[in-house]
């Protein structure tokens, strides 16, 4: 009790764990946005290049996109981004979120593209019979099939990105992970602030994963 005490009551330093919770909820959401985005876009230049040729330009700066993103470790992309490429900004979450979403769009892309790949050719058939377009069989018909199809490998990849955060500490942002560190700073005691952390991030996961679990069932439900 007394080491309770001493690292979450004294001195209010259960309050690092909580602005580093809020400090890394931040930065996650906002980079799963991103590497949404980022993802889709990549994802549909390089099918469309796959299957009809088109888009060469485009699919060559998303191959280069790609080889350099998962070629290189986070943590050096967020220090190039923080210290490089918006040197002269001092929203440190803001620079965070833009650089872990980065990373994150070139596996999206990647988990995507697999999903888009795997629908049958007899889809796109289909829609342009109907008198779709491309973009309107890819966004009505493909790209839902497909979504449903990558959910699992997706939620897998946003629950990675969550963890990954954990680097923020490299420009001096007090993320979760950071937070536990100051109170392991101050009372030299390792074990329960970093326990706490681990803790933390768990019950994250296993949210997450709950959640993701019930949306895949209700999408099969819906499929009946």
């Amino acid at each position: 009790m007394e080491k309770l005490y001493d690292n979450f009551i004294k001195e209010d330093r259960y309050l690092y764990l909580v602005r580093g919770l809020g400090t890394t909820l931040t930065i996650t959401f906002f980079a799963v946005i991103l590497g949404i985005v980022l993802g889709f876009l990549v994802a549909i230049i390089r099918s469309t290049y796959t299957k009809t040729g088109k888009l060469k330009i485009l699919n060559a700066v998303c191959n280069l996109y790609l080889t350099v993103i998962r070629g290189t470790p986070v943590v050096v992309q967020l220090m190039i981004m923080y210290y490089v490429v918006f040197v002269s900004m001092n929203n440190k979450v803001f620079v965070a979120a833009i650089a872990f979403g980065i990373n994150s769009g070139a596996y999206v892309a990647e988990i995507v593209r697999s999903g888009i790949m795997s629908i049958d050719q007899g889809q796109f058939e289909a829609g342009r019979s109907i008198g779709f377009s491309y973009p309107q069989t890819m966004w009505y018909i493909i790209l839902p099939q497909a979504f449903k199809n990558v959910l699992p490998a997706l939620a897998n990849e946003f629950i990675v990105l969550l963890k990954e955060t954990s680097v923020c500490g490299y420009i001096g942002l007090v993320d979760l992970t950071r937070g536990g560190d100051y109170i392991r700073s101050r009372t030299y005691e390792a074990f329960l602030p970093l326990f706490a952390v681990a803790l933390i991030y768990l019950a994250i996961v296993l949210i997450l994963t709950a959640l993701v679990a019930r949306l895949e069932r209700r999408l099969r439900t819906n499929e009946r």
